[in-house]
């Protein structure tokens, strides 16, 4: 085991990004364009960092498995994008978003790297804005606001319930931009399978034209991953189904020490689980936590009769109702961290309030959002003595006007009216706090191998704020690794061309072929998704929000059996030189079956609870994580030698100058 140099620059933390800056070496532009960068990934990192680094002159070749950028999983996001702009007056700054954002990882993320992202994030709206994002607005004009949880101010900007889609719109037209110039050359439909190491620096990719299933070869003075998370681990979550980990996992196999793996988010307000047949899971953003009130029965009597269909919930008086967020964190109600308010959930469900004929649902209701709405509106209109109808009304299109496409969304998958009837919210896997390590530049144990966005580890710690995904992907891709990257290119300004004809690049290609080949020659009896299913139930069962020694050992054993089950009877329909999605599948799953027992053994090693990982072995008295801060105050980075189990730890201590290191509480 070796302890990790983060290379943080000395100094104050509030000077470290602007004396580093004014430090660093520099590309000029004459040099840029020869030099080449590889961008796997076009999500809001993959994308603005394409997209920048093409606008300073760099050479970007960028890769998407999507037909094309616009259908990255950045896409999805639904609730904001925080920064600390301070626009409501309520107070916020740019350390309270820095606080916020270290209290709500529980103390374990990089301080340096959480104040850089709080610095820069103002300057991310700004080029927002610049692009044409829609960001909603106050009655004055100006960008509107509102909170999420974990915190106590507003600072998330929105737009409706659609910010993701709207911030990659604006990411895509800078992409857009640099593709008609001629300076990134686009490869949709390109899934990396490889990464290629020369002398010890990362020097390509091998990726897979997945229309025609040929194999290329690509080469770059630098590789930056952008590919988002790994919560398809779990099978169910609520990524898309494309979605994977197999670029982050190839690059681990080649040298890049993975970070904290069991550092997983379990999202509070998704759409219940139905049944066995689902193939995902659906997001209702945490927004909705603003409005919603979320409650449970009092009596165990009603829970049951709702659960066997015989009560229905506006049946059920105020008084037999528990907002249990309200009652047992009353500072911050409905707005606790996603961390707590999915424990909290669990513990009602498992305890029998659970309200639906699953027994895994509580309530988000809105009655009283649209209450209050109304009677405001009815005052703003000068209506007097308005009657229940006119006030309901009149709060619906408040409510409309706010998260109208997400109560869409919810009345065609569930086929009931939530501004009548409460949501159904259950928690599921959402966001990876863990990832690739990188240091303060977001480099990563390779040289030349750089890591942005969801992919890496850096700033969310052990649970990611609502919000603050979007603000990371991308601070990283215009603001600091357009930085960073040039410090170490520097030194590559007479390299020339990078050539494939090297022998790292027949060994990568020759051993990515011989895979596919035996997947496609594989008799097997099982599909893919049969053995994705299983690994799946084993990851939600024993290694979901809750997690013990007992578990954790049983997962690691039923993981290896799983994956060698895998390698001897699985079935890949079809060629491969042709459009195959089984086969897409195959290498995916492949990888999952490795990170998964990583992950499990992550947990296992992490005696505390913190965050989104939270062992039954330790918590307080009030059920709440126990953190061992004597012993766990560091990031695990693990070394891969060649099989999951044989991994080996390094450590990169954490230290706490600029916060005092103390209990989180949101009560």
């Amino acid at each position: 085991m070796t302890t990790l140099n983060s290379r943080v620059p000395e100094g104050p933390i509030k000077d470290k990004w602007t004396l580093y800056k004014d430090k660093i070496n520099l590309v000029n532009p004459a040099n840029k364009r020869n030099i080449d960068i590889i961008v796997v990934g076009t999500g809001l990192a993959g994308g603005s960092a394409a997209a920048t680094l093409a606008e300073l002159g760099y050479n970007v070749k960028a890769f998407a498995y999507q037909d094309s950028p616009r259908r990255a999983h950045s896409i999805a996001a639904q609730g904001g994008i925080n920064a600390a702009k301070n626009y409501m007056g309520d107070g916020d700054s740019n350390y309270r978003l820095f606080y916020d954002t270290v209290k709500g990882g529980d103390y374990r993320s990089r301080e340096a790297n959480v104040y850089r992202l709080a610095e820069v994030s103002g300057n991310i709206i700004d080029q927002c804005v610049a692009q044409g994002v829609p960001f909603a607005r106050d009655y004055g004009g100006l960008l509107d606001n509102r909170s999420f949880g974990g915190v106590l101010v507003s600072r998330t900007f929105y737009a409706k319930g659609q910010t993701g889609q709207q911030l990659l719109l604006g990411c895509y037209s800078a992409m857009n931009r640099q593709i008609a110039r001629g300076k990134i050359d686009m490869y949709n439909r390109h899934e990396m399978l490889d990464v290629v190491i020369v002398d010890g620096k990362a020097r390509g990719i091998i990726a897979r034209d997945l229309i025609t299933g040929e194999i290329e070869r690509h080469s770059a003075h630098a590789v930056v991953i952008a590919t988002g998370g790994y919560g398809n681990v779990y099978f169910l979550s609520t990524n898309a189904m494309g979605s994977n980990a197999t670029a982050a996992w190839k690059i681990h196999k080649k040298g890049a020490f993975f970070a904290n793996p069991c550092f997983t988010q379990i999202h509070p307000t998704c759409i219940p689980r139905s049944g066995d047949y689902q193939s995902k899971l659906t997001l209702m953003s945490e927004s909705l936590r603003n409005d919603g009130r979320i409650w449970v029965p009092a009596k165990i009597e009603d829970a049951k009769a709702i659960q066997q269909g015989k009560l229905r919930p506006t049946e059920i008086a105020e008084e037999d109702r528990d907002y249990y967020l309200e009652r047992r964190y009353p500072a911050f109600g409905n707005l606790v961290p996603r961390d707590v308010a999915s424990r909290a959930a669990k513990e009602r469900c498992d305890a029998g309030y659970g309200v639906n004929a699953t027994g895994e649902a509580v309530y988000l209701d809105f009655a009283s959002a649209i209450e209050r709405y109304g009677k405001e509106q009815a005052k703003i209109h000068g209506i007097k003595n308005p009657s229940k109808e006119k006030i309901t009304e009149l709060g619906e299109g408040i409510i409309e006007a706010k998260y109208g496409n997400l109560f869409q969304m919810y009345e065609k998958i569930i086929d009931e009216n939530p501004y009548k009837t409460p949501m159904m919210i259950y928690p599921a896997t959402h966001y990876t706090m863990g990832g690739i390590w990188v240091d303060y530049n977001l480099m990563t144990t390779v040289p030349g191998l750089y890591c942005i966005g969801e992919a890496n580890f850096s700033d969310h710690g052990a649970n990611r704020l609502g919000a603050s995904a979007l603000m990371q992907g991308l601070a990283d891709g215009y603001f600091v690794l357009p930085y960073t990257i040039g410090d170490y290119l520097a030194d590559d300004i007479r390299t020339g061309e990078i050539s494939t004809d090297l022998p790292e690049f027949e060994e990568a290609e020759t051993k990515i072929k011989e895979q596919l080949e035996f997947f496609i020659n594989n008799k097997g009896t099982h599909s893919v998704d049969y053995f994705h299913k299983k690994l799946g139930k084993v990851m939600w069962d024993k290694v979901g929000m809750a997690r013990n020694e007992k578990h954790l050992k049983e997962a690691i054993q039923e993981i290896q059996e799983i994956r060698e089950d895998f390698w001897k009877n699985v079935k890949v329909p079809g060629n491969l030189n042709e459009f195959n999605q089984e086969l897409e599948k195959a290498g995916r799953v492949a990888d999952f079956l490795e990170l998964g027992e990583l992950f499990a053994k992550d947990a296992l090693e992490r005696k505390e609870s913190c965050g989104g990982h939270f062992r039954e072995e330790y918590q307080t008295p009030e059920g709440e994580a126990l953190r061992d801060d004597k012993n766990f105050a560091y990031v695990a980075a693990w070394e891969y030698t060649g099989k999951p189990s044989e991994a080996i730890m390094h450590k990169e201590e954490l230290k706490f100058k600029d916060i005092e290191l103390k209990t989180r509480s949101y009560k």
